[in-house]
């Protein structure tokens, strides 16, 4: 295949990959994934195109992301910025999802220059549509993760690095030199990107760089000269990336070497032993190590490549290839000593003194197979793979299910690279074969087709069970953000739930601020006082609060039913809340109950009409509840207030069977200097008594018939309502 047809289909290779992920990550994934490490990322490009790198929101508990550290009234994440910025290029050309769309086109590209380089053009084509058609690829190129951006640039700095040796094959010291300086800045980002994962990379190429240096040793000092001036753009530019990892440490953690991961979780990191991480936590021992990574290696090879079983079988097959071609071309270690002696005495006698000994093909097939032992030895050190596998009994469990086995990504090329391999060889016996036949053009036609059948059957087998997997989540998602598609938010708040803690963007990962928390939508945490210090801070907006009924599990059950409703607020001597609830025709008895931090307060109901009316009455330093039908019991009729506080109501209906269910009213008010304020209350019904007070939202229209509940929130001034 000469080299302009080559550079055509690769171009268009690399074009069509983009085009894929575009679609994908529009159509596919328009809500995001259960990573909710995406709206991180997102976050913090947000932040860099408007030139920060912390956060200062007006109330911090109200509005801390996801994987934020909180520092003296700043916020700044634990990701390093790299794939951030990446994402923030896309946002300037047009969208944030080009970005993943150039990033794919780029990693395919290269994967086919470096398997090309590896093996020859036609075995490079087929590994970048081998990278292309692999279901990890596909799903991980399209969400805004950094796995598929610190690749990029780890194979940015492999084809650089080959390019840069075999430019001083050649004697061309001026593609040498700047080659070998694009590897150093490919290996450097990958550095400050993700410094594990690209040390994990480049060590097979460390090691043949140290490998030409040795033998340069071996055989004259010019061969080594050569091979470290050839080496030294690379390291130095490198080092320049590692240099600035740190002083972004310095920067935002204060110190070089503390990076913001570590900062967020100390424990959460490279190691054997006790590793922790919020309340997640586990003795990662070598054995838990082993055990976790076997899986997670056996999920990549079994589900995740290309055509997956068949594609990590024809893996194998090519690393046997490479094996045996190894063994045949070098003989014994003396013998390849003896050829680079040789080798190195021609030129060291002048015959070039510019040039150095080539990087072989078969070299940068070692390095490429080295691959497959420094990413999945060095991945037992992190317990990070023990943790994309949820529960290591259920293979359906964790993130690995949804997203595959992303800190092995960069063995996509490799498994891509050495799967065409064997492609190519058996059509080349195959070939040979056809060559007896009577018909040898119709039977290797046929043999081609039927093999491009079948690698086409197995893909499509292959990316079909994740992609539909995403797209359920998908849909669960789609169900659950109806409100905001269906309602134009303009100069608005909106309190979000905490199903996980009080985080924003964990789960909501789609709903977020502008870096400046100024934006025409700003959602806060709907918890706890700050809520009265969110409106304070951002006065004459509308407010909403953003709930739902059924249980938050986008991966399984049935999605929730959401609902928008607007917040009003009260203020006056004494604020209150005129409720009426539906009971059924099957209710026999109805009480309830009044609390806050500082007391509770308990009353019954003399009768069971079809609506129960009451009032919640606040005033400033207590609180009440009135009512036609409505007594107190016991001595404690009202329940005390103290500054910023939440009342909660909760009516309980019972039948004759001993079954019921109940309703719960929580109203957050202040008291302050004589005046109290409030917001509507967060308004349930709990079917489920577990469910309640988070997941027993009052939705209308998703309530069984006589379930109703309505609210009027007023304050009074001088007596008179308002």
């Amino acid at each position: 295949m000469n080299r302009r047809r080559f550079r055509l289909l690769s171009t268009g290779l690399a074009a069509l990959s983009g085009l894929v992920v575009f679609v994908l990550a529009t159509d596919l994934f328009p809500y995001h994934t259960l990573n909710h490490d995406e709206g991180v990322y997102l976050q913090q490009a947000a932040m860099l195109l408007d030139g920060e790198l912390f956060l200062r929101p007006p109330v911090s508990d109200a509005f801390r992301p996801w994987f934020f550290v909180e520092d003296a009234g700043r916020l700044y994440p634990k990701y390093s910025p790299v794939p951030a910025a990446m994402f923030a290029v896309g946002e300037l050309l047009g969208g944030y999802r080009i970005a993943l769309a150039l990033v794919a086109a780029g990693i395919v590209g290269l994967a086919t220059l470096l398997a090309s380089a590896a093996f020859d053009r036609p075995t490079g084509l087929l590994a970048g549509a081998f990278v292309l058609a692999s279901p990890l690829f596909l799903v991980d190129s399209s969400v805004f993760l950094p796995y598929a951006p610190t690749t990029f640039w780890n194979l940015l700095f492999a084809v650089a690095y080959v390019r840069a040796a075999r430019a001083a094959a050649s004697g061309a010291k001026r593609r040498t030199y700047g080659y070998a300086a694009l590897a150093g800045l490919g290996v450097g980002v990958a550095f400050f990107a993700r410094p594990y994962t690209a040390v994990l990379f480049a060590t097979p190429f460390i090691a043949h760089a140290c490998y030409s240096v040795v033998a340069g040793l071996a055989h004259g000092r010019a061969l080594a000269r050569r091979a470290l001036a050839r080496l030294a753009p690379t390291a130095l530019v490198g080092l320049s990336g590692v240099g600035t990892a740190l002083a972004y440490n310095a920067v935002v953690t204060g110190s070089a070497w503390l990076f913001p991961y570590e900062a967020f979780a100390p424990r959460d990191g490279l190691g054997f032993g006790d590793r922790r991480i919020l309340g997640h936590a586990l003795t990662y021992t070598p054995e838990v190590a082993l055990e976790a990574n076997a899986k997670v290696v056996a999920t990549l090879f079994g589900e995740w490549v290309v055509a997956a079983p068949l594609g990590g079988l024809l893996a194998t097959v090519g690393l046997g290839a490479f094996g045996l071609r190894a063994v045949d071309r070098a003989g014994t270690l003396r013998a390849r000593l003896a050829s680079d002696r040789a080798e190195a005495t021609r030129q060291d006698a002048g015959t070039d003194p510019d040039r150095s000994p080539a990087l072989t093909d078969l070299q940068l097939q070692a390095v490429l197979a080295g691959l497959f032992v420094s990413v999945i030895a060095g991945n037992v050190y992190f317990w990070g793979n023990f943790n994309i596998l949820g529960d290591l009994a259920d293979p359906d469990d964790g993130l690995v299910s949804m997203l595959g086995p992303y800190y092995h990504f960069d063995l996509l090329v490799s498994t891509a690279a050495f799967g065409a391999h064997a492609v190519v060889l058996g059509f080349g016996r195959a070939r040979d074969l056809a060559a007896r036949t009577a018909r040898p053009r119709a039977s290797l036609a046929a043999v081609g087709l039927a093999g491009a059948l079948v690698l086409a059957g197995a893909a499509g087998a292959a990316a079909a069970p994740p992609l539909s997997a995403n797209a359920e989540v998908t849909d669960r998602y789609e169900r659950a953000y109806q409100p905001f598609e269906d309602r134009e938010l303009s100069n608005a708040v909106v309190f979000v739930p905490t199903p996980y803690g009080d985080w924003l963007g964990h789960p909501f990962q789609h709903l977020r601020n502008d870096p400046g928390f100024d934006g025409e939508t700003v959602y806060a945490i709907d918890d706890g006082p700050e809520r009265f210090a969110v409106t304070d801070a951002h006065p004459n907006r509308t407010y909403y609060r953003y709930a739902y009924r059924g249980q938050w599990s986008p991966t399984y059950g049935d999605p929730v039913e959401p609902t928008l409703r607007e917040v009003r607020t009260a203020r006056g001597e004494a604020v209150g809340v005129a409720a009426s609830f539906g009971l059924p025709p099957r209710a026999d008895r109805v009480s309830a109950r009044l609390s806050t931090d500082e007391g509770t307060a308990y009353y019954a109901t003399n009768a069971t009409p079809a609506t129960l009316s009451v009032d919640l009455r606040v005033t400033d330093g207590s609180a009440g509840l009135a009512g036609p039908a409505v007594s107190a019991v016991g001595d404690e009729r009202t329940v005390p207030v103290a500054g910023a506080d939440e009342v909660v109501l909760q009516v309980f209906v019972s039948d004759a069977t001993g079954g019921g269910f109940s309703y719960r009213l929580e109203l957050p008010v202040r008291s302050d200097g004589g005046e109290v304020l409030a917001l509507s209350p967060y308004r349930e019904a709990c079917l489920i008594a577990d469910r309640c007070g988070g997941e027993a939202a009052y939705v209308e229209d998703a309530m069984p018939s006589g379930i109703t509940v309505e609210t009027s929130l007023y304050g009074t001034t001088n007596g008179s309502d308002s």
